[in-house]
């Protein structure tokens, strides 16, 4: 079975491997129920989707009139105005069959403009704030992607005390002082307050190099269970830290297989020793 931590201040003991939804994106019900009784066997109690991962929610939705119980639910909303977002909140719940999700988070604020909009007057946070209020969602986050996001996240933690925070980090990017630095700030600061770490990207190897991609995820993944052990156990070593699993189902039982063996984090110099060999690259061009 896979360790279970605190997450945040919500209350929850939830595996510190959670579910990324985006992985049901284009799947079968009956793909999408095999990954199920997968989530099952691992003991997976946590489920992060979002409205504009394709099918996820309708396939995750079939699941919740059984096992509702058994996860803790979370979507994202990436609209940016509280009108726009206060539709897709309830649409979500429509398309998830619940009357709630535990947590609902503002969906890759990362560009200086969508974060003034959604945080802003009349911007998505005050539809977060209003579903909370009304008892349709119980906790609100942010999430991004890049190599801006960690300092974009401190502004939105300096702008309102989200419950929850979810951005890119692995090796590779650790590596980069300025990002580093800033992730760090921001651990620091979630660690000061109670609140969820959630990182992604952890078995990513690069962006694909040719058109022809043999997984669904977006970047080209690390495939071989030694290099996906390695990945996945530095980012399980980040004290009180969650990591989202693949946005592939074919490499989501490597995935959960390596958080259920998890022991000890791996030397900086195995880390680096992979990354030449693997020719890890960059997912965001080059850090600014």
């Amino acid at each position: 079975m896979i360790e279970r931590r605190p997450f945040g201040r919500t209350g929850h003991q939830s595996t510190v491997t959670l579910f990324g939804g985006a992985a049901l994106a284009q799947v079968s019900q009956a793909d999408a129920d095999r990954v199920l009784d997968l989530l099952l066997r691992y003991g997976v109690n946590h489920l992060d989707t979002a409205s504009r991962y394709g099918d996820s929610e309708l396939r995750i939705g079939a699941w919740m009139p059984r096992h509702r119980k058994d996860f803790f639910l979370a979507t994202k909303a990436a609209t940016r105005t509280a009108r726009e977002a206060r539709e897709e909140i309830r649409r979500s719940l429509d398309r998830l069959r619940a009357d709630h999700v535990d947590l609902i988070q503002l969906h890759s604020l990362g560009h200086p403009d969508d974060w003034d909009q959604a945080l802003g007057p009349g911007g998505a946070l005050e539809a977060a704030v209003e579903a909370r209020q009304q008892g349709l969602a119980r906790f609100i986050g942010v999430t991004g992607h890049g190599w801006a996001i960690a300092a974009m996240h401190k502004r939105s933690l300096a702008r309102f005390d989200f419950d929850a925070v979810l951005l890119p980090y692995n090796f590779l990017m650790a590596r980069d002082e300025r990002y580093r630095r800033n992730f760090e700030d921001v651990l620091g600061i979630c660690r000061e307050r109670n609140v969820a770490v959630q990182v992604i990207k952890s078995i990513a190897r690069g962006p694909w190099a040719t058109t022809e991609r043999t997984r669904t995820t977006w970047y080209q993944p690390l495939e071989e269970q030694a290099d996906i052990d390695r990945a996945v156990h530095w980012a399980l070593g980040l004290p009180g830290v969650f990591l989202n699993t693949v946005g592939d189902v074919a490499l989501l039982p490597k995935v959960l297989e390596s958080a259920s063996r998890f022991e000890r984090r791996p030397s900086d110099a195995e880390m680096a020793a992979m990354l030449d060999a693997k020719r890890l690259s960059s997912l965001f061009g080059l850090a600014t």
